[in-house]
């Protein structure tokens, strides 16, 4: 299994060998943007779409100066100096350093641009596909623009380490209206009465990648389909429910809180949308 790979500052080299300035905004901070990909074959997934995501992010935080068609470049060659075939992308790109450090941030700073490859191994997250999993409900507590994918993580990951200690793999975010937002780092869906439905995008949710080309799938497969609030008062009447993302793909859930959903297992259209989901990586590769 090759070792994960960086391209940092025009140079592949390994991921352990990359030092960033003390005083960059990200590290600082947390200014900055960050993006995910999955590697099929040794081709990135949904590409384009992740790029155009970061390129929104960047323009929403006032980050300019990237060469997004340069980056694109270094992704690929970092991918075949592995060679990687199945593996993650992580994308990363602060603000820059700068000479102090100030919350005002300065637009001539020369943005930090990370990215590195790693081999990812599917087994353990397939596995949980066939059997479901268990999540944990938690206050949404994160900033108010999660619509950009930054950095600034630290409501998410306290909410998740939660999931963990309980033996959750995720968890899902009630805001305090009760509605259901989205999971800590995952899109939602549930079924109810033939109809599937998830949660609008606004400026509290993520425009999940995966999210988007699932309903792309219920499109062209007919299947009934609404964009609404789940109140979490009605999460225990669903017929099932799922997670998407770039890593977990379609995951189905039987479990929140300790309650069962359904039956306790994956349900029928769960396992549709996933056959649906992996059928389209084939035809990809």
């Amino acid at each position: 299994m090759p070792k994960p790979l960086a391209h940092y500052k025009g140079r592949i080299l390994p991921l352990d060998e990359v030092m960033i300035p003390a005083l960059d905004r990200g590290f600082l901070f947390g200014d900055a943007v960050y993006e995910v990909l999955r590697v099929y074959g040794g081709k990135p997934w949904l590409e384009s779409e992740h790029w155009r995501r970061l390129e929104r992010s960047l323009a929403e935080i006032f980050i300019t100066g990237v060469d997004l068609d340069r980056l694109r470049t270094r992704v690929a060659e970092t991918i075949a100096a592995g060679p990687f075939r199945e593996a993650m992308v992580y994308l990363q790109i602060t603000r820059g350093a700068g000479p102090q450090r100030r919350h005002a941030f300065n637009t001539a700073l020369t943005p930090t641009e990370l990215l590195w490859v790693e081999d990812y191994d599917d087994g353990l997250t397939a596995r949980k596909r066939e059997q479901g999993v268990a999540v944990i409900t938690r206050p949404d507590l994160r900033w108010q623009r999660c619509d950009i994918k930054s950095t600034n993580l630290l409501a998410n990951i306290m909410a998740n380490t939660a999931a963990a200690e309980r033996g959750a793999a995720e968890a899902i975010f009630y805001l305090p209206d009760g509605t259901l937002s989205e999971g800590s780092h995952s899109s939602f869906f549930w079924v109810k009465n033939g109809v599937l439905a998830t949660t609008p995008i606004a400026q509290n949710i993520l425009p999940g990648i995966t999210r988007q080309f699932l309903i792309e799938l219920v499109t062209r497969e007919g299947i009934p389909f609404k964009e609404m609030p789940l109140p979490a008062s009605e999460l225990f009447s669903v017929d099932e429910l799922f997670l998407t993302g770039t890593t977990s793909e379609v995951l189905p859930v039987v479990k929140v809180d300790e309650r069962i959903i359904g039956d306790g297992r994956p349900g029928a259209l769960s396992r549709r949308l996933l056959a649906a989901h992996q059928g389209a990586v084939a035809a990809f590769l």
